[in-house]
């Protein structure tokens, strides 16, 4: 049937263009996704391998039980998903999170495309809007979008920008850490999905470090943009300093908190604040420091980092970095299918339509893919129930929850919110009443019973 069928094309090799070439070659339809590096770098980019990750390593919490995006995990395995079967298979230890080596998940995502047979690799930028001839496109060019075709949508949509900014943590190679006043525990010594539950190097600031890190941060040279400055940031990825320009107090209650952790060098003190570092490699030899996306320059950033307790002598394989996202006004612009309403040969996929995060932006290729599939095969096009993850995601960004579209448009991360709410028992089943934190992880964990269901009848 193949033979016969005309190609999909898909524009942009990241995360939501992989996930949407996969699908549909999957679902037995050609494929050409079409990826500008290396003829054409970006500005956060390293490699030319397919899906590579620029920012954290991190996929976030894996228990679908109890956690909005453990449950869109769940469900994109369970729709043959390859950037979580990659994660899976590269994972690193994160406590209760999936993060994986970024080289070998890159490097495998890659090869498993190449070696689809139904899969073309085209290495070429594609300049502007897609030609003509190609009758199905998914646009997946990311936060990252070539500026000839950030202008080729604007003149398109008649939207008037496209940008937020997003930023970069710094890496540090594992040996220049001081592991005589660091410690290694996951937060409450919970394990993730490999079973590790001290996966984070923890560093301890007491209070006077803490009101000397925060002065330092707040002094800091910051790298400046001039007519991008109105651009807005994400606040799911602030950098550190602008957290700290919120109040004092900020960065102790978000990434430096230091609860259910404790000192195995000083059990007996409670750490005023603690920085984290997260694995970042297989090896090992690699570590991110968690949540501390910087705009900091360079210089400033290796003489504030090293105030860090246990971070004095650290070498960094990589300082932080800004850059500039892009996303549309998708509940205006998109139909239920993703399809640009303007245009309805193009379908937009992952972070450029409004979602924020690796595995949302997955994601929503995952069903731009199939979406694809399904309008060149003939078969009916329905979206997943709004009860699961993956049907709040496409929700949220065709407008469901914003009356057609009114009001202002946001990325968002997928959350439970986006689901229709459920009302768990007062008692359990000995007719003991239940306290407010039971009921939650019992909703919870019925939401993702019903997702999971749901989505089950919805695939089969």
């Amino acid at each position: 049937m193949s033979k016969t069928l005309n190609a999909i094309h898909v524009v942009g090799g990241g995360l939501a263009g992989s996930e949407a070439a996969w699908q549909i070659a999957e679902a037995g339809v050609p494929v050409v996704l079409h990826e500008m590096r290396p003829v054409r770098g970006t500005d956060a980019h390293q490699t030319d391998r397919l899906a590579e990750l620029v920012c954290s390593n991190s996929f976030r919490a894996d228990d679908w039980t109890g956690n909005a995006v453990g449950l869109l995990h769940a469900e994109m395995r369970a729709l043959g998903s390859i950037i979580m079967s990659c994660g899976d298979a590269h994972q690193v230890p994160a406590g209760g999170a999936l993060a994986v080596d970024r080289d070998g998940f890159a490097e495998a995502v890659t090869a498993r495309l190449e070696a689809h047979p139904l899969v073309t690799i085209d290495r070429s930028e594609v300049a502007g809007l897609p030609p003509g001839e190609w009758d199905s496109v998914i646009v997946a060019t990311g936060p990252l979008t070539s500026p000839a075709l950030s202008q080729a949508i604007l003149d398109l949509t008649g939207e008037g920008q496209l940008s937020f900014f997003d930023a970069i943590a710094p890496i540090i190679h594992f040996d220049s850490v001081d592991m005589g006043v660091a410690w290694r525990q996951s937060r409450y010594d919970k394990e993730g999905p490999g079973g590790d539950a001290a996966a984070y190097i923890n560093c301890p600031m007491d209070k006077d470090q803490y009101e000397a890190f925060i002065d330092a941060l707040l002094a800091g040279p910051k790298s400046e943009f001039k007519d991008w400055e109105h651009v807005p940031y994400f606040d799911g990825c602030l950098p550190i300093e602008v957290m700290a320009e919120r109040g004092r107090e900020t960065l102790r209650h978000g990434p430096m908190k230091p609860v259910g952790l404790t000192n195995e060098h000083d059990p007996q003190t409670k750490a005023y604040a603690v920085v984290q570092l997260r694995q970042d490699n297989a090896l090992g030899t690699l570590w991110n420091m968690v949540g501390f996306q910087t705009k900091l320059k360079h210089g400033a950033q290796t003489d504030i980092f090293r105030m860090i307790p246990g971070l004095e002598k650290a070498v960094f394989a990589r300082l932080g970095g800004l850059h500039r996202n892009t996303f549309i006004n998708s509940p205006r612009l998109l139909d239920g299918t993703l399809r640009l309403k303007a245009d309805t040969r193009l379908r937009f996929a992952g972070q450029v339509t409004g979602v924020e995060g690796y595995v949302e932006s997955a994601a929503v290729g995952l069903l731009a893919g199939r979406f694809a599939a399904a309008e060149r095969l003939g078969r009916p096009i329905d979206a997943p129930p709004p009860t699961t993850a993956l049907g709040g995601l496409v929700g949220h960004i065709t407008g469901g929850h914003l009356e057609g579209g009114k009001g202002s448009f946001q990325p968002m991360n997928i959350n439970y919110g986006l689901l229709p709410p459920m009302e768990p028992p007062k008692r359990d089943a000995d007719g003991n009443r239940l306290g407010a934190k039971e009921k939650t992880r019992l909703k919870k964990r019925m939401m993702g019973d019903r997702a999971l269901a749901d989505l089950k009848a919805w695939a089969g």
